[in-house]
């Protein structure tokens, strides 16, 4: 029996005529609509024509989450006065609820991306809702975009509704060719905001890090809220890990029942929360609960203002989730939960002055996260570059870059990166790329259900209880009794169920100079890779993890472990991996103030086990360098950054040697030559020519020198084989190439810039160009008397450092006139009582120069 009363009671209700009229005319539309107003579980049975007059259509329903499609699902069929199954069903990974006469089905945007991967027109299909469009997922902008392709080419009839409460409306209408935006009205009940931002610092969250005292601060505000208000609280927090600490101190309150919901709750747990109960509740809960979702009995929402996305660090190849501040859609979306049934309450964790500079809306997925699945999606729908799909926000070119390497490692892609027949199978199995290439190339070798286990393991990761070794944590989640261990089971199961029968003629994993097969991986390069490794049970998880991840088969080195693709890592205190000498890390993050990456689930392998698995990345060939300040020449073989055998090398290719050789100077500097007094001056001399003439005067600092070492170092390089042959070349021999010899100018550098220069005294005095800027010549007072003029080198006065008797700078003066005139005179009164036997004439200017003193001159 319909229930009228309750979905009268619904506001999107109005909005429904401009919804169909818009789908009548445009076949697209863009529906807004606040939390609580009905949009999930009024609109579909409308545009199914199981309410109202409206002729009788098939609807598919996607939801971002798996426990939001059950609940919607429900919630339709409750409404209906129907069962689930009936005319309402969903379909989610591993479970499927469906009749006959399903005319509205939910699922997850997941399973619409399989359907769509194998029937491109969606038959049967008249209607998508995609629900939620603001949280940005990427499987939900994918579907969008396949869609849109869809209604585009094969189906112009297909009718296709964004929806969302909080979403950028502008964009997702011009996305869907124009769309008209229809609005609903808010739900009737206000909700009033709180401001509760702690009283002392809290640190901001970092990776997966939250500060403990933010999380001690939510639970004095729930049991603020608890004091102050009635009704369920819910709660708003960042992962599991943040909802058993608040629960934890929360306690069990007097009357009150503390629940936790979040995505690896049990199925009952979920429906439990969902269906209300007897005492008054606290539910703590992620982001599960912003969308699709009415908790019965809230009144009250306390917001701790964080949320979880994807990051993915190309460089160090490690993805995981990583603790931000939640956006303010988010958190209307979230202060929404509390005003679905009556007016509420929402306390928000932080201060009012910080809520404009949140950021609008969450970050695309697709800006963010590892796009390997996604690229694998894009190249089986035939677009491998994507540059074809409306998306609201195009992939990045190296997120891009990285997917399409790894897909083409594992045989899914060809060069062109075009799906292969392997690549689409993995496409459908419902799993990352990774995890479908390890359930399929391990069967063969360990077993359809050891590989389905391991993967079932990596694919949802188990409770930190568990530790860090997968191979122990297996055998804990076999006898184990918890909700994370039963739904692994069920997992696990259906993994199984996807390995083909023919599983034992498929080849293994790929090896350097092999190339990916049309529908197969590539083979091995023979025999049986635990044959002689790590045995039993354990050596075969780790099989399964380096083959999900190759580049991440690390060896242990210096205290730490350095992983193929060139990451360090180390296991935490006590880990049971610690000790191992190879190791297959499945899950890494690079947690705060650390330099290398900590392991966070990984298993013991060995060297033979990493071999097979990273076959792709195993290269031998001779390598010269320069390190430890010489040549050296080495034959290596290579597992990525691994490096597994080193032999000396003899034999080097001269070219090879050659830039070893051009390394080594540009780490130590041109001082491993051998530079004669004359070879410095002659670079101080061009040195000084090029700055102050330019061109044709060459210029001789490191930089140049390096840019043109062919030109006046190539001849005595490529005759040298080690250090101790560079520091045989002499320097300024060779820098006299660099002269500007065609032109002619070369002749005149004597006479632009001479070695030395003849003072009046007939000394041939030596000219310092050490500072490039204001060459220098330093000669005793005596020797220039009777000069009026500073000497001149390519039209620059030299700096003159007038020397006493003793040779010691008497003064500094680039104006030989001023200084007799001026300067002198302090010069004479403070030296002549010093060294009586040398001139000191009262008129400088006008007396005879000389090198001797006054003694040798009276003889």
């Amino acid at each position: 029996m319909i229930r009228h009363d309750a979905l009268d009671a619904l506001p999107v209700r109005d909005a429904l005529p401009a919804l169909t009229g818009a789908l009548d005319t445009h076949g697209t539309a863009v529906l807004v609509a606040p939390p609580g107003t009905g949009k999930t579980t009024l609109v579909p049975p409308v545009l199914a024509g199981l309410l109202g007059a409206g002729p009788a259509r098939r609807v598919v329903v996607a939801e971002p989450r798996r426990i939001a499609a059950r609940a919607a699902a429900r919630r339709m069929a409750w409404l209906l006065g129907e069962r689930v199954g009936g005319s309402v069903g969903f379909t989610v990974r591993g479970e499927r609820v469906v009749g006959p006469d399903t005319r509205v089905e939910v699922v997850t945007t997941g399973v619409l991306l399989q359907r769509l991967q194998r029937d491109q027109e969606l038959s049967g299909v008249d209607a998508v809702v995609l629900d939620e469009c603001h949280e940005r997922h990427l499987d939900a902008d994918t579907a969008a975009a396949f869609l849109w392709d869809v209604r585009e080419t094969l189906r112009p009839e297909l009718r296709l509704v964004a929806a969302s409460a909080t979403t950028d409306a502008a964009g997702w209408a011009r996305l869907l060719g124009g769309a008209p935006v229809v609005e609903a009205r808010g739900a009737a009940y206000p909700v009033e905001v709180v401001w509760a931002p702690p009283a002392g610092a809290v640190r901001p969250p970092h990776g997966m890090r939250v500060d403990p005292a933010l999380l001690t601060h939510v639970a004095a505000v729930v049991r603020r809220a608890l004091a102050e208000r009635d009704g369920d609280v819910l709660v708003f927090l960042p992962g599991v890990g943040e909802i058993a600490r608040v629960a934890g101190q929360l306690g069990s309150p007097d009357g009150v029942e503390v629940l936790q919901v979040h995505g690896r709750a049990p199925a009952a747990v979920q429906d439990a929360v969902l269906t209300g109960g007897d005492r008054r509740r606290v539910v703590l809960a992620t982001a599960v609960a912003e969308s699709s979702l009415t908790v019965p009995g809230v009144r009250v929402v306390v917001d701790a203002g964080l949320a979880r996305e994807p990051r993915v660090d190309h460089a160090r190849g490690l993805s995981a989730l990583t603790t931000v501040r939640a956006s303010r859609a988010s958190g209307r979306q979230r202060a929404g939960r509390a005003g679905r049934e009556a007016p509420g309450v929402v306390y928000r964790c932080w201060a009012e002055a910080e809520d404009a500079r949140l950021p609008r809306y969450p970050s695309p997925e697709i800006k963010v996260a590892d796009l390997t699945a996604f690229a694998l999606q894009a190249a089986c729908w035939g677009d491998p570059d994507a540059s074809g799909l409306a998306l609201l926000d195009a992939p990045p070119a190296g997120a891009m870059a990285a997917a399409r390497s790894t897909l083409t490692a594992i045989g899914a892609v060809d060069a062109r990166g075009r799906a292969t027949a392997r690549g689409a199978r993995l496409s459908r199995l419902g799993l990352h790329p990774r995890l479908g290439r390890a359930l399929l190339d391990a069967a063969p070798v360990v077993g359809p259900g050891l590989a389905a286990e391991v993967v079932a393991l990596v694919g949802e990761e188990p409770p930190r209880a568990y530790g860090d070794d997968l191979a122990a944590a297996l055998r804990t989640a076999r006898r184990g009794g918890d909700a994370y261990a039963a739904r692994w089971r069920t997992e696990a199961g259906r993994l199984r169920g996807l390995v083909p029968r023919d599983a034992g003629v498929v080849g293994g994993p790929g090896t350097a100079g092999d190339a990916p097969g049309p529908t197969g991986p590539v083979r091995p390069t023979g025999g049986d890779p635990l044959a002689a490794g790590a045995g039993g049970e354990d050596g075969r998880v780790g099989l399964v993890v380096a083959l999900a991840f190759p580049e991440r088969v690390a060896r242990a080195d210096g205290g730490s472990y350095l992983m193929a693709g060139g990451t360090r890592a180390e296991p935490g205190a006590g880990s049971g991996l610690r000790g191992a000498e190879w190791v297959a890390v499945a899950v890494a993050d690079r947690p705060v103030g650390r330099g290398h990456a900590r392991v966070g689930l990984g298993a013991v392998v060995d060297e033979g086990i990493a071999r097979y698995a990273a076959g792709a990345l195993l290269e031998r060939r001779a390598e010269v360098r320069w390190a430890g300040g010489d040549v050296v020449a080495r034959e290596v073989e290579r597992l990525g950054a691994v490096e597994l055998t080193v032999r000396p090398h003899t034999g080097a290719e001269p070219s090879l040697v050659r830039e070893a050789l051009l390394d080594g100077l540009r780490r130590e500097g041109f001082g491993l030559l051998r530079w004669p007094a004359g070879a410095v001056v002659l670079r101080q001399r061009l040195a000084f020519l090029h700055g102050r003439l330019g061109a044709p005067w060459p210029d001789v600092s490191d930089e140049a020198l390096h840019a043109r070492v062919e030109e006046w170092l190539e001849p005595e390089l490529g005759r040298a084989r080690r250090r101790a042959d560079l520091a045989r070349i002499d320097a300024g021999q060779a820098l006299g190439r660099l002269l500007p010899w065609a032109s002619g100018e070369a002749a005149r550098l004597d006479e632009l810039a001479p070695e030395r220069i003849t003072v009046p005294s007939g000394s041939a005095v030596r000219v310092d160009y050490a500072d490039p800027e204001r060459p220098v010549l330093a000669v005793k007072l005596q020797e220039m008397f009777g000069l009026q003029e500073s000497p001149r080198v390519a039209g620059v006065p030299l700096l003159v450092h007038l020397l006493s008797p003793a040779g010691r700078p008497a003064a500094v003066t680039a104006d030989l006139a001023s200084f007799w005139r001026d300067g002198y005179r302090g010069v004479r009164a403070e030296l002549r009582g010093r060294y009586p036997k040398h001139p000191w004439p009262e008129d400088p200017a006008a007396a005879e120069p000389t090198r001797h003193t006054s003694a040798r001159l009276r003889r």
